[in-house]
């Protein structure tokens, strides 16, 4: 059985799906579904088991049936400001389960961030040793949660105290189906679509930064399919240990993301730029762009989908669809 905590929510039910796809339909899932119509992410998938994250390491404890946790469960939400729930959420039940496969010997693939690199004033390369990732410097309270799980594995394994695999992701900008539940947190292109459908004029942030036009500050935008062939490429017989940046590792900036809806819709592309709120000025990063090269290294050869196919197959087949979920 393969369990995927946080198996309901936007990157993990796309994996459930894959694995379903695959196949696989031994998956227990852990989540919590709550108010929100999160279940839909769910509505086309089987699964074995169902979770409830209180219950996990009970439900663990005596498992002797575990292939592999595949851990997506965490509050990621970069606005969180409960640091106490965040650290309870993120860091603690990331370390049990950490524990739990070292000790049953279960390969264990989690969920990092690209929220480690803070500004990316030192970069994005994805330098596996403990003094890279203690120099990294976090924006906000998830990418902290994030890196201090990324330096427990890194000191495990300078101490070769790891499961017989561990894999860490992170993750850049993902966006696609089955993200309806994440409300403000959910990609631009979800958010975009529905407007430009509408005929609206759509707004984009401007500028504060000398040097950056308005609508250029730029992202590492991957469609989560790409992502999720990550995690099942890591997850099989090829997959290496490690934590590796999943990014196309080709930065586009949100007005040619913008504009690739826009083309999708074969609509006229109308867009305005409003000043960015002061409260996350000094926050705001400009440019993520993936480092790829320890992910080629390591073995992982398939190309990325191409910004403009990626929004291209999103608004078409799931967003303008009957069924938007995968």
């Amino acid at each position: 059985m393969i369990l995927v905590t946080g198996g309901a929510g936007f990157i993990g039910s796309n994996i459930v799906a894959a694995l379903n796809e695959g196949g696989r339909y031994d998956v227990a899932i852990c989540d919590a579904l709550g108010v929100d119509e999160k279940w839909r992410n769910l509505r086309n998938r089987a699964f074995a088991e169902f979770i409830a994250p209180a219950d996990l390491l009970a439900w663990l404890a005596p498992r002797r049936d575990i292939e592999a946790i595949i851990h997506m469960g965490a509050i990621s939400a970069t606005t969180a400001s409960d640091a106490d729930e965040v650290v309870k959420t993120n860091f603690v039940l990331s370390v049990r389960l950490l524990d739990y496969c070292s000790e049953q010997g279960v390969p264990f693939l989690y969920a990092s961030s690209a929220a480690v690199y803070g500004a990316g004033d030192q970069g994005f390369e994805d330098a596996n040793d403990f003094p890279s990732i203690l120099a990294l410097q976090p924006l906000n309270l998830y990418g902290w949660s994030k890196r201090q799980f990324d330096l427990v594995v890194a000191h495990r394994m300078s101490a070769g105290r790891l499961p017989p695999r561990c894999t860490g992701f992170r993750f850049f900008n993902v966006f696609g189906p089955n993200e309806h539940h994440k409300g403000d947190m959910a990609s631009v292109v979800s958010k975009l679509a529905p407007k430009i459908a509408n005929g609206e004029t759509i707004s984009l942030f401007k500028s504060h930064k000398e040097g950056v036009a308005d609508g250029d500050q730029r992202r590492d935008f991957i469609y989560v399919q790409d992502a999720v062939s990550v995690v099942l490429w890591a997850l099989g017989p090829e997959g290496r240990s490690g934590v590796f940046n999943v990014g196309t590792g080709v930065a586009r900036s949100f007005r040619e993301l913008a504009e690739a809806v826009f083309d999708t819709l074969a609509l006229p592309r109308r867009i305005e730029y409003r000043d960015m709120p002061a409260q996350i000025r000094d926050r705001y990063q400009y440019f993520t762009q993936a480092s790829l090269h320890r992910l080629r290294q390591a073995g992982y050869a398939k190309p990325f989908m191409p910004l403009e196919d990626a929004v291209a197959d999103y608004v078409s087949s799931y967003l303008l669809s009957a069924d938007p979920y995968r």
